[in-house]
C-alpha cells in the first residue's frame, strides 16, 4: 500500500511541479533554488532544457548518496527523472497556458512557489525526493535532525541570490517571494504525524 502511495505521490508531485515551472515561472523569467532553480539559470542563459540539467546536476549527489546512504538514493531517482521528464514533456503546452492566464508577475511568483513546493513537499512526504540540492537538503536534515524543508529553503535563497547577477532581467524580489512559497509549502508537506512515523518506524522494523 506504501509503495501505491509513493507512486501517487511522485506521479502528483511531478505534475505540480511542473505546472508551477513551465505555466508560472519561465513566462517571467523568475528564478527558483535548488536544482531545478539552476535548471532554469542554465535554461535562461543557453536555452538548455530545465528537466535535462537537472539530471545532469543531480548526478553528482546521487554518487554521494551511494556512499552515504543508499536508501536515499533509491528513494529519489525515480521522483527526479520523473519530474525532470514531466517539466520537460509538458514546456510547450504548459507554456503557452501560461501565455492564456497572462498573470501578473507577483502572482506567477507566488503560484508557481506554491505549485513546485506542493510538488517537492508531497514527495517528501513519502520519503523521494527530486534529486540534486534537495535529495542533499534530505541527507543533511536526516543527520541533523531538522525538517527537511528548512534546509532546502536555505539552499535556496542562496542559489536565486547568485543566480540574480547572471540574470539582469529577473527580479529578485520575485524570486525570494518565490522560494518562500516554496519553502513554506515543502516544510508543511513533509511533515509527518507522529503515528504516521511510528508506523513508519514499525515498518522498517518488520522488514
Amino acid at each position: 500500500m506504501r509503495l501505491i502511495h509513493k507512486t501517487i505521490a511522485i506521479l502528483v508531485g511531478s505534475l505540480l511541479m511542473a505546472i508551477g515551472v513551465n505555466v508560472f515561472l519561465i513566462n517571467h523569467e523568475l528564478l527558483d533554488g535548488g536544482t531545478f532553480g539552476l535548471g532554469l539559470i542554465l535554461h535562461y542563459l543557453t536555452g538548455l532544457q530545465v528537466g535535462l540539467v537537472v539530471i545532469m546536476l543531480s548526478v553528482p549527489v546521487l554518487l554521494l548518496a551511494w556512499f552515504y546512504n543508499r536508501s536515499f538514493l533509491y528513494n529519489s531517482i525515480h521522483g527526479m527523472l520523473f519530474s525532470s521528464f514531466m517539466v520537460d514533456l509538458s514546456y510547450h503546452p504548459f507554456r503557452a497556458l501560461g501565455f492564456i492566464l497572462n498573470q501578473s508577475p507577483i502572482v506567477s511568483a507566488i503560484l508557481g512557489g506554491l505549485f513546485v513546493g506542493s510538488g517537492i513537499g508531497l514527495m517528501l512526504r513519502y520519503d523521494t525526493s527530486i534529486g540534486g540540492t534537495d535529495l542533499l537538503g534530505q541527507i543533511l536534515a536526516h543527520y541533523a535532525k531538522v525538517n527537511p524543508g528548512m534546509i532546502i529553503f536555505l539552499i535556496d535563497f542562496i542559489i536565486v541570490f547568485f543566480g540574480k547577477f547572471l540574470i539582469t532581467d529577473s527580479s529578485l524580489l520575485l524570486s525570494c517571494i518565490t522560494v518562500v512559497c516554496v519553502g513554506t509549502t515543502t516544510s508543511l508537506l513533509s511533515i509527518k504525524s507522529k503515528k504516521n512515523k511510528y508506523q513508519t518506524s514499525a515498518f522498517k522494523v518488520i522488514s
